[in-house]
């Protein structure tokens, strides 16, 4: 028999259903589905990278200060005096550095913090008060190429660089550069971490040529002392971590600088242990943070310099997760959903080559069950509505369809048509007041912009989207007057997008896109909060994205990439169900939001 760790009480309450906000450990008995649950906190095991948003202008070389919610990123190649602050969600340009370069040696934090040296190779030191750049005292050596700490303009750490002695270190007291005990191993474009009486300096090159070392050193305050090596030693690679016993060193190139890494390392204070790698490799990397909340953003990747940022969520923190719920009795992609997390609707579908599906399942939280089939069957339709209350519309048979059915928990019924018939689109709301937006004709030539909304008895042409589109792109909304449109493919060239519009019940209005274009993609929630899960770019994907109303964050994957899903539900608690993986499944998978996870208590 299981044993469960963290049950909290010691009597087990009678509840039909879900117990509204059950207390972490808790056990009750559902007596709607005759299973005991309980609650538990979800959180991470190796800690997860997610997307944050992108700095205004992409660039690499980037110097760096500051928290995962407070950042400040500053000058980088091409060389730049470009100074932006991050808020947690987006980046902001501020004042500029007053002179321009790269490979600047930073440290501080997003109000406070200093710019020392750089490329073209000078002494020149700036001082950061939260509004505005100073020139302060110069270092006693030129340098670039080097790493800073420090925990405001007042007190900070600078070590390494391109100079004769790669070992050199100075310390800064608010008003000048002091020398201080040198390095063991000398070394440039290596990454720092901590604050200028507790820091810790990692890997890097001891030559111009790129001869790599995988070292670290720890400083006290007065000396450096060699801790243990890095698993794998790099170059440009960026650093965070709040002292000598807490830090990341992720990203980097390989010797000679011939590849950008993702790998990243955790330090604990006596070894390194490899953890989650960066979703995009890059060299050249910023960074800001903790060890349990930190950022990696601009870099150079295979692709050329980027302005993407990430965020590290460091083990034990909460983040949403999927996991494996009861497979559809039917397998097929295709399909229209409708409903919640524990009481949703799939119906209709395909199974290639030319199997169009009619069939009906419902899903109860745990296992989902047949009931009455569509009175026609037909893949790539739409849905909306609830489990007992839903509508079925569009689809195609051998040709494009403008067919609606209306379900009242038992049977389908067939109520007035939409006005253009189409498949490949994207729905939402109930079923007395819905959207159809989007969609593709037969044999897939016409990509459309036409919005049709229903008020719960026949459908109106309504304001068109401003990207027509198909190939089911995502949709979310509550009822026909707020609502959500993302991805899909569009024409000529049905390559996905990542445009997002928002619907205020007259038109739409672009908003921030999703950070990865693709189309067949599955969705769910409603305009101020939404999730787009799997889909195809054009491979197959496991990336999952939640909306917060103003922009989209990477968040855990699926567990199985998978295109032509369906999705039902919220951000807190959602399904995504069938589709192509690339063979097609009838698999499962729930969410569960940062907050908390609820299991049933099985034998096994």
């Amino acid at each position: 028999m299981t044993t469960y760790k963290g049950i909290n009480g010691t009597s087990v309450v009678n509840y039909a259903g879900n117990i509204p906000n059950p207390v972490d450990g808790q056990v009750w008995y559902d007596s709607t589905n005759a299973d005991f649950k309980y609650q538990y906190p979800n959180l991470t095991t190796a800690g997860a990278w997610s997307t944050g948003g992108n700095l205004n202008t992409a660039r690499s070389q980037v110097a760096s200060s500051g928290s995962q919610t407070a950042a400040l990123a500053f000058g980088g190649n091409p060389t730049t005096a470009i100074t932006e602050a991050y808020n947690g969600t987006s980046w902001t340009e501020v004042n500029d550095l007053n002179v321009a370069r790269r490979f600047i040696q930073g440290a501080g934090t997003q109000t406070s913090a200093l710019a020392a040296g750089g490329v073209p190779t000078t002494a020149a030191t700036e001082s950061w008060n939260g509004t505005s750049w100073t020139e302060v005292g110069d270092l006693n050596t030129a340098r670039g190429y080097g790493a800073g700490v420090g925990a405001d303009n007042t007190a900070a750490l600078l070590f390494g660089g391109e100079v004769p002695d790669r070992a050199i270190t100075e310390l800064w007291n608010g008003s000048a550069w002091t020398e201080v005990a040198n390095m063991n191993t000398g070394r440039q474009q290596l990454a720092g971490a901590g604050t200028s009486t507790s820091g810790i300096a990692i890997s890097g090159a001891t030559d111009p040529g790129a001869t790599i070392v995988a070292n670290a050193e720890t400083w006290n305050g007065s000396a450096w002392t060699e801790v243990a090596d890095l698993n794998a030693g790099r170059m440009d690679l960026g650093g965070t971590g709040t002292d000598s016993t807490s830090a990341l060193g992720f990203g980097g190139a390989n010797p000679n600088g011939a590849a950008a890494l993702a790998t990243n390392e955790e330090w604990n204070g006596s070894s390194w242990s490899e953890t989650t790698n960066l979703n995009t490799a890059r060299r050249q990397v910023g960074g800001a943070g903790t060890t349990t909340a930190g950022l990696a953003f601009a870099g150079e990747t295979p692709g050329g310099v980027t302005a993407a940022t990430e965020e590290w969520i460091g083990p034990g923190q909460p983040i949403g997760a999927w996991s494996t719920g009861g497979s559809l009795n039917t397998a097929r992609s295709g399909l229209g959903g409708a409903g919640t997390q524990t009481a949703a609707l799939a119906f209709g579908g395909r199974t290639p080559p030319a199997t169009r599906h009619s069939e009906t399942e419902s899903y109860d939280g745990t296992s989902w069950t047949e009931l009455n089939d569509l009175n026609t069957a037909r893949q790539f339709l739409e849905g909306a509505g609830t489990q007992t209350a839903a509508l079925a519309f569009g689809g195609e048979t051998t040709a494009v369809q403008a067919l609606t059915e209306s379900w009242n928990g038992t049977s389908w019924t067939e109520v007035n048509d939409l006005n253009t018939a189409r498949d490949g689109f994207a729905g939402a709301g109930t079923q007395t007041s819905a959207l159809g937006f989007g969609g593709n004709d037969t044999p897939d030539s016409t990509y459309y912009t036409l919005t049709e909304s229903w008020n719960g008895t026949s459908w109106t042409e309504v304001g068109d989207l401003n990207q027509a589109r198909g190939f089911t792109l995502g949709g979310a909304g509550a009822d026909n007057t707020l609502a959500l449109a993302f991805g899909g493919a569009t024409p000529p060239s049905g390559a996905g997008t990542a445009v997002t519009e928002s619907w205020n019940g007259t038109s739409w209005t672009e908003v921030n896109d999703l950070n990865t274009a693709r189309y067949n993609l599955g969705g769910t929630g409603i305009q101020t909060s939404a999730l787009a899960f799997g889909g195809q770019t054009p491979s197959i994907t496991a990336v999952t994205e939640e909306w917060n109303g103003s922009s989209w964050t990477e968040v855990n994957d699926l567990s199985t990439s998978r295109g032509a899903l369906r999705g039902s539900g919220t951000t807190a608690a959602a399904l995504a169900f069938g589709g192509s993986a690339p063979s097609i499944t009838g698999a499962t998978e729930e969410w569960s939001s940062s907050t908390n996870v609820i299991k049933v208590i099985t034998t096994s």
